[in-house]
């Protein structure tokens, strides 16, 4: 099932709705966020002392252009190298410390964040973020520029939290990072990186009322939202954004595939990210999918093999979950693109061993291979092979499903 992300965890990030209606109810013993409201701009940009601020320089922009790109690009080394260099040359502000924590975070993205390893670095980097963007804040409450990297430091923080159901500490970094969009949407009109955060916020509000209405009493302490203008927004950062393009990028391909039924316009926007980043990992696999999903066979075929290319050369980010789709694709168009049964047998055996490597034995991906593989043997009169695939159906399938009845129904029809 796809995992959906709460507002409150900004700028790319967030934790599942399901797992965060369960948390403990902290809400009595912190104080409230503050109604805001996330609309225009608040002040011209001429009023504006943006003198010192990284976020604008464009000579920075020049340097660290490569460097982003190397980051999504899965390049970690490269990037990282060019973000610690500007570390030696501006030690005490918050962008690269950002963005080492940012390249920390794509790390653990392809894995959905199953990965821990990086948990202490990637708090680390934005703590110290956290540190010297409150330093700024403190010696001049109008530098938006700190707030920017304070919103997006707790919100990256908060995100991780909720991953690992640190509930208190994901409830307390997101209400710092709130407070601090709500300073820093006063220059909307010095860049168009600052309306990322507001984007999804204005999206994720109306949309976590209108599908999770036992959370809209929490939604109180929330900003209104406009869903329409909160599309605007990240559509706007994708065009015009720098160090937020790619994130705007990658939250339209998924809203617009997931919540907004369009998939057309997703495909073009995961086509646009999979050929600009043609190492990242998510996106290859993003791409696939809607591809798969689209009828998109050929392209999908071709995206798939390269994942399990990649896969087996060891590149950054791909592991067993792009290793799951791929080889479902390439057994599904096997079997009923190219009708080679073997080769697709082996390719839906490839996708239940990446699936019950990472312990995802309820993913629709893994029911479909095991329902494939049963029909296939019980068709060839392997029963033994076929009773084993709809044994472990019946066992992981929802029991209201139609994979559910349909194991059962053999099971019940072969016995030993």
């Amino acid at each position: 099932m796809h995992r959906y992300f709460l507002v409150l965890l900004l700028l790319g990030l967030g934790c599942p709705l399901a797992a965060w209606a369960q948390q403990p109810d902290t809400t009595q013993r912190q104080q409230p966020i503050r109604n805001i409201e996330l609309g225009g701009v608040e002040v011209a940009p001429s009023a504006v002392d943006t003198k010192g601020w990284l976020l604008l320089d464009k000579d920075i922009q020049v340097e660290l252009g490569g460097a982003v790109e190397n980051l999504y690009n899965f390049k970690f080394d490269k990037a990282e190298r060019q973000f610690r260099s500007l570390r030696r040359r501006y030690p005490n502000h918050p962008m690269p410390y950002f963005l080492l924590g940012l390249s920390t975070c794509w790390k653990m993205m392809p894995s959905n964040f199953q990965d821990k390893q990086y948990d202490k670095l990637m708090l680390a980097y934005l703590d110290t973020a956290i540190v010297h963007g409150e330093r700024l804040y403190e010696d001049d409450s109008k530098n938006y520029e700190a707030s920017f990297f304070l919103a997006a430091s707790y919100g990256f923080a908060a995100r991780l939290h909720a991953e690992r159901k640190n509930w208190r500490k994901a409830t307390l970094n997101s209400k710092e990072a709130l407070d601090y969009l709500d300073k820093s949407k006063e220059a909307n009109g010095l860049s168009a990186d600052f309306l990322f955060g507001q984007g999804l916020i204005n999206y994720y509000a109306v949309w976590i009322s209108e599908n999770y209405p036992l959370l809209r009493p929490v939604l109180l302490f929330f900003p209104k939202g406009n869903r329409q203008l909160g599309m605007q927004q990240l559509r706007t950062v994708a065009r015009n954004g720098f160090y937020t393009s790619t994130e705007a990028k990658f939250f339209l391909m998924r809203l617009l595939y997931t919540e907004e039924k369009n998939p057309k316009a997703s495909l073009q926007v995961a086509r646009e990210l999979a050929t600009n980043y043609p190492d990242n990992a998510y996106f290859q696999r993003y791409y696939a999918l809607v591809c798969y999903n689209q009828g998109e066979f050929v392209e999908c075929q071709r995206v798939s093999k390269q994942i399990l290319d990649k896969l087996n050369r060891g590149l950054p980010g791909y592991e067993a979950i792009s290793g799951r789709y791929a080889s479902f694709f390439l057994g599904y168009i096997a079997q009923f693109m190219e009708r080679d049964l073997p080769a697709a047998q082996n390719y839906y055996q490839r996708s239940v061993v990446f699936a019950e490597t990472t312990g995802e034995t309820e993913s629709g991906f893994y029911l479909l291979a095991n329902a494939y593989l049963a029909r296939m043997a019980a068709k060839d009169g392997d029963k033994k092979a076929a009773r084993n695939y709809y044994l472990v159906l019946r066992e992981n399938a929802e029991h209201r499903s139609d994979l559910y009845r349909e194991a059962q129904a053999y099971l019940k029809g072969n016995k030993k």
